[in-house]
């Protein structure tokens, strides 16, 4: 399988070379490599051109990306995955709680890459996981799963500049403010390989929250991010007083819900190759809306 990409040339770009036009799209170095050895991997109207060749003011410029890489080591699951949006560059995929995105030594099968590596082989196409960004196992809602080279590229460097982000909703104990700031450092907790909190040699780390509703002693809450640390939301909600329920770590009552109360309900991003602005909400699960059953 192979990614076709065309660039219009235009006369703000005429005598600029290939490789500097394509590194302003935001090609990073390793896919310029790749289209260097890919036999007429660039041409330009028609023809094969080299990444030091200058552009003409007008003109086609033609990307051609073969998958050269595999995922052959995660297994096949049985996983039917509810694929939010898709197009040549990428999928958005609405993650339910208990399934973790990534495979590891403890949990080599019930992932999404899993279920993704199924789908891949009905389809008889090479499989290459590249998730953009991740999510807690136990924290739903959507992620973004990058299909090429560029577009994972593209979409990285997005996720880094945060035009790439997520709202989350949260179900937090007891009645928040109607809206705040929380700016506190989160370290990892003395002692220990998972927990975090917050403690003054902590990394940065800013949370902004709006309340939606309250319920029967608890907060349903908008919540977004200036900065992602591990257990970010978890971490500073139950440092103000106000922890997600679910949660083993930080909140263990169990008594309406068995997981931590996040989902990832709203995902703001551009298509990497046209720049179209692209938008996807999901909605708040069954064992989150138990708390807010009208939200």
């Amino acid at each position: 399988m192979e990614r076709i990409v065309f660039y219009e040339c235009s006369q703000s770009c005429a005598g600029t070379t290939v490789e500097r036009f394509l590194r302003r799209q935001g090609v990073s170095h390793r896919v310029l490599v790749d289209l260097k050895n890919t036999p007429n991997g660039l041409t330009l109207n028609g023809k094969p051109v080299r990444t030091i060749d200058r552009l003409p003011p007008e003109g086609k410029l033609r990307l051609c990306l073969p998958e050269t890489d595999r995922s052959d080591t995660i297994p096949q699951a049985d996983i039917a995955l509810d694929i939010v949006y898709e197009d040549d560059d990428l999928f958005v995929v609405n993650k339910p709680a208990g399934l973790a995105v990534h495979p590891s030594p403890q949990n080599r099968e019930n992932t999404v890459a899993n279920g993704l590596a199924a789908l891949y082989t009905t389809r008889k196409e090479p499989f290459v996981f590249r998730a953009i960004g991740r999510l807690d196992k136990n924290t739903s809602g959507l992620i973004v799963l990058a299909k090429n080279a560029l577009s994972a590229g593209l979409l990285t460097t997005q996720a880094a500049q945060k035009v790439m982000h997520h709202d989350y909703l949260a179900v937090c104990t007891g009645m928040l403010p109607d809206e705040g700031t929380i700016d506190a450092p989160i370290g990892r907790a003395d002692g220990s390989v998972i927990r975090r909190e917050v403690r003054p040699d902590g990394d940065h780390a800013v949370t902004h929250f709006v309340r939606l509703a309250y319920r029967d002693g608890y907060s349903l809450a908008r919540v977004w991010l200036d900065t992602g640390r591990t257990h970010q939301i978890r971490v500073h909600f139950a440092h103000l007083g106000y922890p997600l329920p679910g949660d083993f770590l930080y909140h263990p009552d169990f008594s309406r819900i068995q997981r931590h109360a996040l989902h990832a309900g709203a995902l703001w991003l551009r298509q990497p190759v046209t720049g179209q602005p692209l938008h996807f909400t999901a909605p708040l699960p069954d064992d989150m809306r138990i708390f807010f059953p009208d939200a």
